[in-house]
């Protein structure tokens, strides 16, 4: 096992916490490209740099921690929800930081670091590893806008000239993520580690209603071309009729809407919601979005609507690496003995893009209430330990 610090891990993770810390116990407000996460990557670079790593900022926001020659990647991204939780996606990181540095200073094989940029979605769905690992390409990213209608290309050019090229992943033998579970499954059944199998896949797309604003206290119900109706019909229709489709892993989710006008005594002329769908079969979710719009399509029509669909997002399901993977398994049992599981991933997360470039693994470890993208997310500092523990046990196997 490589000899890693854990009091020097957490101070890390404590330090990067500081940046768009909310005030509510550990909470972290630190959304993609904002002035929060711009000054957490380049206090990130810096601790790099101290590591012995090179650091580098590729044109989608991206940073990486370089080590010499062929190296095993690390890491994960240190945006954040705009109501998030300290560790998510930070742990990854700075897990990452300390791996590397441990094995630099005894001499062990090299690994290098990224935080990837955008990973929360403020513009689109994991944008920066996205465009790293060829799902989409930096130009079609740089049209994304996010809720307040900023751009892609005017968020990343906040950066200036802290952007280089692409790093070439050819100088990478695969990639390892730690995070933390994001779900109740560790924390409930007792367990210090899950090793993961698989990612789900995830589709995600913006779908508007458009009717006639007008009159809330003049205009009869059944004139009216209520968007906010249409809306509700369409939920309510769309879970209906997912029932023969859908299994107990599968999730969809209209998180966001956006009312028109948006005022008490106005009908909403227009509705634009989110949807997003999650299952680890490809064929399913090629089926619910079938549903969705045919779903869609009837409501409109119905309540007298016009409709429109934003571009499709997403990522299919992806299978982890077996050789990675065993290392992985090999050093939970060593760290944590019969007190381990394998299972799958139904949050998405930056692998899922890289495991277009080379082989990919993921570690777990337990989220308390099994509560994260909350201010509330926490991890016992023993638990994040031991997946410390467990990624360099397996690195120093690895290498």
């Amino acid at each position: 096992m490589l000899p890693v610090d854990p009091k020097r891990f957490l101070e890390d993770l404590h330090r990067l916490r500081r940046f768009g810390a909310s005030g509510v116990g550990k909470g972290v407000a630190r959304p993609g490209f904002s002035d929060e996460d711009l000054a957490a990557r380049d206090w990130l670079a810096d601790r790099m740099s101290e590591a012995g790593l090179t650091p580098q900022f590729d044109p989608a926001g991206s940073l990486f921690g370089l080590a010499e020659g062929r190296s095993l990647l690390m890491g994960s991204h240190s945006d954040s929800q705009p109501e998030g939780g300290w560790l998510d996606g930070a742990l990854g990181v700075v897990a990452a930081l300390e791996v590397a540095r441990a094995s630099r200073e005894a001499g062990g094989p090299p690994v290098s670091v990224v935080s990837f940029s955008d990973e929360e979605g403020r513009f689109g769905v994991t944008t920066g590893s996205s465009v790293w690992g060829g799902n989409q390409t930096l130009e079609g990213a740089d049209a994304l806008r996010d809720a307040q209608g900023l751009s892609f290309a005017e968020a990343r050019a906040r950066f200036g000239d802290r952007r280089g090229g692409f790093v070439d992943p050819s100088r990478f033998s695969g990639y390892v993520e730690m995070h933390i579970e994001q779900g109740p499954v560790l924390d409930t059944s007792g367990e210090k580690i899950g090793v993961v199998d698989a990612i789900v896949g995830i589709r995600d797309m913006h779908v508007s209603f458009t009717g006639q604003q007008n009159h809330a206290g003049t205009t009869p119900m059944h004139l009216r071309r209520d968007a906010f109706q249409a809306l509700a019909s369409f939920n309510a229709a769309l879970n209906e009729r997912f029932a023969n489709e859908v299994t107990p892993q599968t999730v969809w989710t209209i998180g966001h809407v956006a009312l028109h006008p948006n005022a008490a005594s106005i009908v909403p002329g227009r509705a634009r919601f989110s949807m997003q769908w999650r299952d680890g079969d490809a064929d399913r979710l090629a089926r619910m979005e079938t549903i969705i719009r045919d779903t869609a399509a009837e409501i409109a029509e119905a309540h007298g609507m016009g409709l429109e669909f934003g571009p499709m997002l997403g990522l299919d399901p992806v299978t982890m690496d077996a050789g990675l993977r065993a290392a992985l398994e090999t050093a939970a049992e060593a760290e944590a003995p019969g007190n381990w599981r394998v299972m799958p991933s139904g949050a998405l997360h930056d692998a899922t893009n890289v495991a277009r470039l080379m082989p990919v693994s993921m570690l777990f470890v337990p989220s308390i209430g099994g509560i994260s993208h909350d201010f509330a997310e926490d991890t016992d500092e023993a638990d994040l330990v031991a997946g410390l523990n467990t990624l360099a046990r397996a690195v120093a196997a690895l290498g």
